[in-house]
């Protein structure tokens, strides 16, 4: 895939639909009952980038104010979703030290990856900052993690929902009426290709997750350093 122009058309196509009034509101994240929840690998942003995006973050706050904001703590790329979030999944349902297990072995050699933030796209419902990988290292571990988890008779929902190849981090959701789409999209414009930073992937995080990967509903099962 070339990332490049897959965040191109997702922006396109989003711009499009935003400015036109047919993008889409997240009636969950208010929602105390949602018990939607899964399992996740995935991993950080270094601090430095962190800033950075926040720093763009005011920027669509100043526009945009009642909107649904990743705190640093939440800020994430999904490497892989494990078992996509499901109504009632619990941690109760699963051998936890079995899915620990299956990502060691799929780490092992693991060649280091690296991750260039640059610039920002969209979707119908969220802006997202775009992520680009130095090599095909991240790809290669999906892939190896892919094989060993169907490779296995665990709980999984790889691949379910769609496939995954990019190595974007949402960070602002829609929850309420645009005020003013027309200076949202000014605002991404100025940021479509800002350089938000490169960083190295210290470690990657297993977690039991809510849809939105707030830390407040998130259980860290294990941390892998690589």
């Amino acid at each position: 895939m070339n990332l490049a122009e897959h965040y191109n058309q997702l922006y396109k196509t989003a711009a499009e639909a935003i400015l036109s009034g047919k993008y889409n509101l997240d009636s969950h994240i208010k929602d105390s009952s949602d018990s939607r929840f899964g399992i996740t690998l995935l991993a950080r942003p270094s601090k430095k980038v962190n800033a950075e995006i926040q720093q763009f973050l005011n920027h669509l706050k100043a526009v945009e104010p009642a909107q649904y904001y990743y705190p640093n703590s939440d800020i994430h790329i999904t490497v892989l979703s494990i078992i996509s979030c499901y109504q009632g999944f619990n941690l109760d349902k699963i051998a936890v030290e079995e899915y620990i297990k299956t990502v060691q072995q799929s780490i092992i050699n693991l060649d280091e990856i690296t991750i260039e933030f640059r610039g920002v796209t969209a979707s119908n419902s969220a802006i997202m900052i775009q992520g680009f990988p130095s090599d095909e290292s991240l790809t290669a571990l999906r892939n190896k993690l892919r094989e060993n988890f169907k490779n296995t008779a665990l709980e999984q929902s790889i691949d379910s929902r769609y496939s995954i190849s990019t190595a974007h981090s949402t960070v602002m959701r829609f929850t309420e009426k645009l005020v003013n789409p027309e200076k949202l999209i000014e605002v991404t414009e100025e940021f479509r290709d800002y350089n938000f930073g490169i960083f190295k992937v210290e470690k990657l995080e297993l977690v039991f997750n809510d849809w939105y990967q707030r830390e407040r509903n998130t259980i860290h099962l294990k941390d892998f350093d690589v």
